[in-house]
């Protein structure tokens, strides 16, 4: 399930791409989202860290996107706030090999349901949201 966290960042990113790259108030953006501004502060700032958006300080100061709307996948904006997509613990990246891979009969269904979740997050760009 994907977190408010998860959610909240997609809505800021199109939030920020509908502003044309320039910087945009934390307030703004809370007020149009209808998201209180101390819990974005909060995302924001992992956001920042992770490398999708600019903060800028002082008069005109704000949020801006880093890249253009286009080269966000949603799928990266996801992981960066969830984690990773994996389904199941054996299949994440830098996971111990099962010692039941080779017996396991769900592993294929795992194996799917990761490709296909994330070929559909990692597929859709922040661009392709903005209405």
């Amino acid at each position: 399930m994907i977190s408010t966290r998860g959610r909240y960042a997609i809505r800021v990113m199109i939030d920020l791409a509908a502003h044309n790259g320039g910087c945009v108030p934390l307030k703004d953006i809370a007020a149009r989202q209808g998201i209180s501004k101390k819990y974005l502060e909060i995302i924001v700032k992992d956001m920042v860290a992770g490398g999708l958006l600019v903060g800028v300080s002082g008069k005109g100061g704000g949020y801006r996107l880093c890249r253009a709307p286009e080269e966000y996948s949603v799928g990266e904006i996801i992981e960066l706030m969830e984690g990773p997509l994996a389904t199941v613990a054996c299949l994440m990246d830098g996971a111990e090999p099962c010692p039941r891979a080779a017996d396991c009969q769900t592993l294929p269904l795992w194996e799917e349901y990761r490709r296909l979740t994330h070929d559909f997050f990692y597929g859709k760009r922040l661009s392709d949201l903005i209405g």
